[in-house]
């Protein structure tokens, strides 16, 4: 299944705290459901940063995903970035193409 890199970006303030334990509770249901695999804030950044990793048929449906979190439905979310990547090395491996450009496969 392709896996996907979101970073959402939001202010501090109001909306981020009054929607803050709605956000977490559908982070848990997406975790539940096999799809989210890894999720947190980061860290010495200028802004609020979240970081997602999701195991998606594509990017629409990461999209969609993205969209139907308490944050995105009330505008929390100041920015979103969504790409697809290959975790060739590390964790993520079982999900990988398991190769580079160039090189062609990379395994042990």
């Amino acid at each position: 299944m392709p896996v996907f890199i979101v970073t959402l970006t939001h202010p501090d303030g109001d909306g981020w705290e009054r929607h803050l334990r709605p956000h977490v509770d559908y982070l848990h249901d997406l975790v539940a459901r096999g799809v989210l695999k890894a999720a947190g804030p980061l860290k010495g950044t200028q802004k609020r940063m979240g970081f997602l990793i999701f195991s998606a048929a594509d990017e629409a449906e990461v999209r969609a995903l993205v969209e139907a979190d308490p944050f995105a439905v009330h505008g929390v979310n100041e920015a979103v970035s969504i790409a697809a990547w290959d975790p060739v090395f590390g964790t993520f491996t079982e999900e990988s193409s398991g190769s580079l450009p160039g090189i062609g496969p990379v395994g042990p």
